[in-house]
């Protein structure tokens, strides 16, 4: 009962900040929504100063309902996944793939236009899962790996150039930065990732012959008998 509330509590908690951070963007977008202000000027204009604010709130800003809808599923299903089962490296991972996808954006996009929605950090959470299952191979994290393939397969062609209102540029640049965000945080396994030690691996070896003398019998008789030598040739 005890491990069972333990994993609810761990759940609840893994939920906490994605719900929170989903409450944001659509609190935002409900602004809007209302006043008819578009927030657009807020997004990461590619190498320009006024545009480096946008690697802050880029993400939270989307163009429509339907572009905001089409995010929050995957973004809160993949930030619950690395809030529960990478929780050593949870918030820390997030971070860099918010911000470094924002910094990669600002640095190699298109500089004509504003980028904007958190359609690159959901591009980086499915790479960042799938790639720990491959720097790790724990059975856990090969497992993760698996399911995002089968959910997310079809987002991979997001990457490609040339598709009319989307920033592929954030897509591919956040996946690669999930790339990296996954190998900098590859050593740091989670308890449930550690390979158990049993019993019989602890045992040191033992030949046959320990069973039946002590282990240091024959080089007890060896120097014995280098003694022994050794006083008749001085009595000699």
């Amino acid at each position: 009962m005890e491990v069972i509330n333990a994993q609810k509590q761990k759940l609840y908690s893994s939920i906490r900040l994605p719900f929170q951070f989903l409450a944001v963007i659509w609190v935002i977008q409900v602004f809007q929504w209302l006043t008819s202000i578009d927030l657009g000027f807020l997004g990461l204009l590619p190498r320009q100063l006024s545009g480096l604010k946008g690697i802050i709130f880029a993400p939270l800003i989307h163009a429509d309902f339907g572009h905001i809808t089409s995010n929050s599923v995957p973004l809160f299903v993949l930030s619950t996944i690395v809030l529960f089962f990478y929780r050593k490296v949870a918030v820390r991972s997030f971070l860099f793939i918010y911000l470094l996808t924002g910094l990669s954006v600002w640095i190699f996009a298109r500089h004509d236009v504003f980028h904007i929605g958190a359609s690159g950090v959901v591009y980086g959470l499915v790479s960042f899962v799938f790639w720990m299952g491959i720097f790790r191979r724990s059975l856990q994290a090969v497992i993760l790996a698996l399911i995002v393939t089968l959910l997310y397969s079809g987002m991979f062609l997001g990457v490609l150039p040339g598709q009319e209102g989307i920033s592929w540029e954030s897509h591919l640049l956040g996946g690669l930065v999930g790339i990296f965000t996954a190998y900098w945080f590859k050593d740091e396994i989670e308890r449930e990732e550690e390979k158990p030690v049993y019993s019989w691996e602890q045992e040191t070896y033992q030949s046959p012959e320990s069973f039946f003398l002590p282990p240091d019998a024959f080089e007890k008789t060896k120097a014995e008998r280098l003694k022994e030598q050794q006083e008749r040739e001085r009595l000699w």
